[in-house]
């Protein structure tokens, strides 16, 4: 999305008063005429890689298509509590973190663990969620475990934290082979058509996945390190200290485990 320069206020007594605009990633002008005074509108926009369900995902059950899931919901209330207008850009999940660099987005969201490597690039928020790497194949295929990814080809998403967890079984696990792909359901279909053998999923999507195609399952990888999801931002924002005062209010205030429970517990 474009972003829109600023406009300077203009001087015209009695007259008008331009309002100046401006948001993260994209800003919109408001005109505010005399004797007709209007609040101070931003915008804010959300980059996210939409083919997380139930983190974010394409729905189109109310006949149009709508991006919803988990991270949307917590970004609006963020978003009505700062007061922005907040608007999503949905790209590819390797796609995310250049963006944000190049100021495209205002932040973003996308189940995205705070690496180390990542923190070097881009400042994050506090975890508002944590979750678990998995394995998940076929039904019968027996592989419950990293061990069994011994002379498999495994699937992971471009750009994911299991794509970098999975390079690292990989110098352990002998043959174990990698096919990077940059969607989840590409990865889904790859495993159900024999193409790769096994994928590495974070399990509440995995969990998803696997409830809709009964052929599959996975099983969890025990975690070796720190997990979970935070907000990203470009190094130095303002509004990474901001969101943290949300996500503890979400958390204080009982609000982010009734979303936990409508994504995660309800599927």
């Amino acid at each position: 999305m474009k972003s829109i320069k600023s406009l300077s206020a203009l001087g015209i007594s009695g007259l008008l008063a331009i309002a100046l605009v401006t948001g993260c990633g994209t800003g919109e002008k408001a005109n505010q005429t005399a004797g007709q005074a209007s609040p101070e509108k931003k915008v804010i926009v959300m980059g996210t890689s939409a083919d997380y369900p139930p983190y974010e995902f394409h729905d189109q059950s109310s006949g149009k298509d709508e991006i919803v899931g988990f991270d949307v919901d917590i970004a609006k209330k963020i978003a009505s509590e700062l007061g922005y207008e907040l608007k999503i850009q949905d790209m590819d999940f390797n796609g995310l973190l250049p963006a944000l660099q190049a100021g495209r987005v205002g932040f973003v969201m996308a189940g995205m663990t705070p690496t180390d490597e990542r923190r070097q690039n881009v400042d994050f928020s506090i975890l508002y969620y944590d979750a678990k790497n998995t394995i998940v194949a076929k039904k019968g295929s027996n592989l419950t475990k990293p061990e069994d990814l011994k002379g498999k080809k495994v699937g992971v998403q471009l750009g994911s934290i299991q794509e970098g967890d999975a390079k690292e079984l990989a110098k352990e696990i002998q043959g174990m082979e990698l096919k990077p792909l940059n969607k989840i359901p590409e990865i889904i279909q790859e495993i159900k058509a024999g193409r790769i053998d096994a994928a590495i999923i974070e399990d509440t999507v995995a969990k998803g996945y696997t409830g809709a195609n009964p052929d599959l399952q996975f099983h969890v990888i025990p975690p070796k390190g720190p997990n979970g999801s935070a907000v990203a931002f470009p190094k130095g924002s303002k509004n990474a200290e901001e969101f943290n005062k949300v996500l503890k209010k979400l958390k204080d205030s009982g609000e982010m485990e009734q979303l936990v429970k409508k994504w995660f517990e309800q599927k």
